[in-house]
């Protein structure tokens, strides 16, 4: 087996996400590879964010703007350098996750996705599609999910 080159991680901000990045940042680092942390996010005024708000609660989080996301990869990058990455590239991608991060996948010729179980064992994962079903399913590359949730 060849050693991970590229490594990228999704991260929505959530504790769960986070332990996939410390993982994927492991692998990094002990493969000496760069590790490519991406947050998907869509582009939202302050009334869209509220009323998303007030339906979502405590999901809320996924409907910021870029703002968020950006300390959301600030944290996710202080994490994965603690994890032991050495090669660390943020990400702020537009989009729906599962097709930005395949879409950065295939861009930066990653051997690697790395991302939670979050959402895998949920009805409405069964039924709609979650992200690490859609992502093992769709993607060319290695798909590693991480049991950040039980």
């Amino acid at each position: 087996m060849t050693a991970y080159r590229t490594i990228v991680v999704g991260t929505d901000g959530s504790d769960s996400s986070y332990v996939a990045v410390e993982k994927a940042a492991a692998l990094a680092g002990a493969a000496d590879a760069t590790l490519i942390v991406a947050c998907a996010y869509y582009p939202t005024d302050d009334r869209d964010v509220a009323a998303a708000a007030d339906v979502l609660k405590e999901e809320a989080y996924q409907v910021r703007g870029s703002a968020p996301t950006n300390e959301i990869l600030r944290i996710a990058r202080d994490r994965a350098t603690e994890a032991g990455a050495k090669q660390i590239v943020e990400r702020a991608v537009v989009g729906e996750p599962v097709e930005s991060l395949l879409t950065l996948v295939r861009e930066v010729e990653a051997d690697l996705l790395v991302v939670g179980n979050r959402g895998l064992n949920t009805l409405a994962g069964r039924l709609l599609g979650s992200v690490p079903s859609d992502v093992a399913r769709k993607s060319r590359s290695d798909v590693l999910i991480v049991h950040t949730v039980r």
